[in-house]
């Protein structure tokens, strides 16, 4: 919705303003923050590095060039409400990632198009992204189904300090977990693992078709799978719905590949997945300190 002042156009949105221009155009002036109404933007970036061109810079350009990038590093990951992971690609599929997480929408684009840039022109060629936002999970567990809980397997019934008490620390809980959803800080684990997915809308496999209880159901077995591998994988599912082309991100990390590749086989076997989803390419990618990642690849 518009309201139109004389000459002037102001959007409803107080966070954006317009203004008819002499030449028939519209200038657009954003607020200086766009900050998600929860949780944090994020950016997966994929790219190939041009030796051919790295070759014809001098030594010298070469060593600024690397100088220039880990100044630039330092520079995003002391900025605030932000995260970036460099990593180092396996397979052709890409040579050098980056994850980056940040709660101000211009901060990110402002940060994604120098990373592009980083070791200079045409030295990055980008092969792969995806733009998300953190999300908490709506299938949890509701205050009604954890009363109804505590009643039947601890016989605690509401009012009793008992009852009181374990509420409490249930919705502690709830509140930890809904925070490291929306607002994680994650660690540097040595393996990064990163897959694009969406929920099937086939005659008789229609995710979106099914009701809430049915999905929630089915979500409670998925997650079981997932709490077997406490300490060994740490995931983070993002929504990209109406901002990429699928319609979830997952990243895992962890410190051995061969949990990556056991979690995600198992989970195949669930009916979430078995039935209902779809993966795109898999990415796999290591943490590792700006020396040793220019040494391998070959900077």
């Amino acid at each position: 919705m518009t309201e139109v002042l004389g000459r002037r156009t102001r959007l409803s949105n107080p966070r954006f303003f317009c203004r008819e221009v002499d030449d028939g155009g519209m200038s657009y002036q954003l607020s200086p923050t766009v900050i998600p109404a929860a949780g944090l933007h994020v950016l997966h970036l994929f790219y190939r590095v041009e030796l051919g061109q790295w070759a014809l810079l001098s030594p010298d350009e070469q060593r600024k060039a690397k100088t220039r990038f880990t100044q630039l590093v330092s520079e995003i990951r002391s900025a605030p409400d932000t995260q970036l992971f460099v990593l180092s690609m396996v397979s052709p599929k890409a040579d050098l990632g980056f994850m980056l997480l940040s709660k101000d929408l211009h901060v990110l684009n402002a940060f994604e198009k120098r990373l592009s840039q980083g070791l200079g022109p045409d030295i990055l060629t980008p092969v792969y992204s995806f733009f998300s936002l953190t999300e908490e999970s709506e299938y949890v567990t509701t205050d009604e189904e954890q009363t109804e809980v505590l009643r039947r397997e601890e016989g605690l019934e509401p009012g009793t300090e008992a009852f009181e008490k374990r509420m409490g620390e249930f919705r502690a809980r709830m509140e930890k977990y809904k925070k490291d959803k929306l607002y994680p800080l994650l660690p540097t684990w040595e393996v990064f693992c990163f897959y694009p997915m969406t929920k099937r809308r086939n005659p008789g496999q229609n995710w979106f078709a099914s009701s809430f209880e049915e999905r929630k159901q089915l979500m409670s077995g998925h997650a079981r799978v997932g709490r077997q591998y406490a300490g060994k994988i740490l995931q983070l599912i993002t929504g990209c719905t109406g901002l990429d082309d699928w319609e979830w991100g997952v990243t895992l990390l962890a410190h051995d590949t061969f949990y990556i590749k056991e979690i995600v086989y198992k989970m195949r076997f669930d009916e979430v997945s078995a039935q209902y989803a779809d993966f795109g390419e898999f990415y796999i990618g290591m943490a590792l300190p700006l020396d040793e990642l220019f040494r391998r690849l070959l900077l």
